[in-house]
């Protein structure tokens, strides 16, 4: 056998199915973080079909509201050459009829022969319904690689049907002395570069809401949208804590409704006539009831997002919110955005009154990544109960 019918030969094998199966569901992987923040409240999902050789055939991730699901468009996409393929999906394919036929139903009628799933459903509508459904068809359902991260990607579909909350993620930026430049009147003072804060956008672009409290509103005056070049339509709802529902009229977020709608979270008691300004404004106003310190009870807070629908909640409040989270166990990913310099003027604790120990040191989380944006770094700390590493 000469050189080149060696060569031939080998370029003939398919590649091992572990391999294929990993590079599948890594690609259903990143497909599906493309739905996150427009489809709640389901979930984001991310579906590949490909053929016994490993080639892509066809690809979907959930659509804005929540529909068509990944499985679907994948199929519809791959039409015939489905027959005999793998479909590789993030979640467990769904077993009921809701506004959507039940994808388990469509992909046995496609042909599809194999299943290659990330994470079982948590919805009891589904949980296991689906797969037993598709192996009473003969076809074979495996678990694949990646289930942490399929885990990951679904955890505020799962949090809010368990636990009756979102996924909660903090962000917060800090100086090269892991302080928070205090800023005021409006005007912020940066403590990262441009490179990191075009990443924050993103996560806004990633998010179902973003929570501020009122001081952050009264200090910055944000409008917390997503100004990435192109994205402002995956701009998050804006959602601001304010016990007694004050709001000023003047505040950016309340120019630019067509962007995102704005909630307001009040204490339960306040006067109606404070809460029927905020909504004559253009706000959607919550009434929640009050904690031992008089202030708003934050876990009735995401009691209420999460039966509104919300799965991913982005909080960019000041240091005594995001320290009053931690504190109630209502965090599950802490991204600390960390400047190369100190800043001049006024700083603050980022947890006030604690530094950032109060995540580093936590036995509760674990660092998870550490990147180079520019010249800036990112820490990502992920909560351990979660993160099954």
């Amino acid at each position: 056998m000469n050189d080149s019918e060696t060569h031939a030969g080998r370029a003939s094998q398919s590649p091992p199915q572990d391999f294929v199966d990993r590079a599948n569901m890594a690609l259903a992987l990143t497909l599906g973080h493309r739905g996150l923040g427009q489809c709640w409240p389901n979930p984001a999902v991310g579906a590949v079909v490909a053929d016994r050789s490993g080639r892509i055939i066809s690809y979907g991730w959930t659509g804005p509201g929540g529909r068509p699901h990944a499985e679907a468009s994948a199929l519809a996409a791959a039409g015939a050459e489905a027959r005999g393929a793998t479909l590789y999906t993030t979640l467990e394919p769904c077993a009921h009829w809701g506004k959507t036929p039940p994808c388990a139903d469509a992909i046995a009628s496609s042909g599809i022969k194999r299943v290659v799933y990330g994470l079982i459903d948590p919805d009891p509508r589904v949980a296991g319904k689906g797969l037993r459904k598709l192996r009473k068809q003969g076809i074979e359902a495996v678990a694949g690689p990646f289930s942490n991260e399929t885990h990951w990607l679904a955890l505020g579909h799962e949090l809010r049907l368990t636990r009756r909350r979102p996924f909660i993620q903090l962000k917060l930026a800090v100086d090269g002395a892991g302080l928070i430049p205090a800023g005021g009147g409006g005007v912020p003072v940066w403590a990262t570069n441009n490179e990191a804060r075009a990443f924050g956008h993103l996560l806004r672009g990633q998010a179902d809401a973003i929570l501020i409290g009122y001081g952050t509103m009264l200090a910055d005056d944000p409008d917390l949208t997503c100004r990435l070049p192109g994205l402002t339509w995956r701009s998050p709802l804006r959602v601001v804590l304010s016990t007694e529902a004050r709001l000023s009229r003047h505040a950016k977020m309340l120019k630019n409704f067509s962007t995102a709608p704005v909630w307001v979270v009040s204490a339960a008691g306040v006067a109606e006539t404070r809460k029927t300004r905020l909504e004559e404004l253009g706000t959607s106003v919550i009434s929640v009831p009050r904690n031992d310190q008089k202030r708003l009870s934050l876990h009735a807070v995401m009691n209420e997002l999460a039966d509104r629908g919300i799965t991913r909640l982005l909080v960019e409040g000041g240091p005594s919110l995001e320290a009053n989270l931690l504190k109630e166990g209502l965090a599950d990913e802490v991204l600390i955005f960390q400047g190369r310099k100190e800043v001049r003027g006024p700083t603050i604790m980022p947890f006030a009154p604690a530094g950032l120990e109060s995540v580093t040191d936590d036995p509760a989380f674990t660092l998870t990544d550490k990147r180079l944006i520019g010249s800036d770094l990112i820490w990502v700390y992920r909560r351990r109960e979660f993160w099954r590493s």
